[in-house]
């Protein structure tokens, strides 16, 4: 079943119920991290509230239609979630980090397309 419209829900819930934060000292490993940091398509509702029940404070972007639609209906679309762009800007430094890493490695082990090894 894929390219279904609720696909990322599913999928965050089983990540986030994956999840083990070590602890410092003795101890099992916690099973809620204090915060998340999330691109745009996490910006659901049911995201932001199996969030916000768990007690994890989060830093997902609001989606500009999201954001149209809130302002749309005045008052009652209530006021806009919370957002840190300071943690998102570090979110987004460790992603291209981990992709420039990742290419890397696709380089490195690209032994069938050197020519020094085909001779």
């Amino acid at each position: 079943m894929q390219g279904q419209r609720a696909d990322y829900t599913q999928l965050f819930k089983a990540v986030m119920s994956g999840i083990r934060v070590p602890r410092i000292g003795v101890g099992r490993p916690r099973s809620t991290p204090s915060s998340v940091s999330a691109d745009r398509t996490y910006s659901s509702l049911a995201i932001r509230q199996y969030l916000r029940r768990r007690g994890i404070r989060h830093s997902i972007p609001e989606k500009s239609d999201q954001a149209a639609n809130r302002r749309m209906r005045g008052q009652a679309g209530g006021r806009p979630p919370g957002f840190d762009q300071v943690r998102y800007r570090k979110r987004d430094t460790v992603e291209r980090a981990i992709s420039k890493l990742k290419n890397y490695r696709a380089v490195a082990t690209r032994y069938d397309k050197r020519a020094w090894l085909r001779t």
